[in-house]
């Protein structure tokens, strides 16, 4: 994954956050590609993997601080409430993927 390019590694990181990390809401499954969420958590979570200090409370630190609106800009909800354990633990194995390769 010898990915020089800032840009590509980006995409590369959102683009396998959006396809396995998804919002669990009524035990409907909403990835966050589809949410429009994975750019947004990749460029939250980029720092940890560059400073190489991906663990798993930083990440759910950091899933914490991302606010995410729901009906219709009514409350706001940190990310961190939305994602079931499986994704928590799928999205810290693919930060630890990303940084040992980095």
């Amino acid at each position: 994954m010898a990915k020089t390019n800032t840009t590509e590694l980006l995409e590369a990181l959102a683009a396998e956050i959006g396809e396995n990390v998804y919002i669990d809401v009524a035990k409907w499954h909403l990835y966050l590609s589809n949410a429009k969420l994975h750019t947004v958590v990749a460029e939250q979570l980029y720092p940890l993997i560059t400073s190489n200090t991906v663990n798993e409370d930083r990440v759910l630190q950091v899933l914490g601080a991302i606010p995410i609106k729901i009906g219709g800009g009514k409350r706001e909800v940190p990310l961190i409430d939305l994602l079931p354990l499986q994704c928590q633990v799928t999205l810290v194995d693919i930060l630890e993927k990303y940084q040992r390769d980095f």
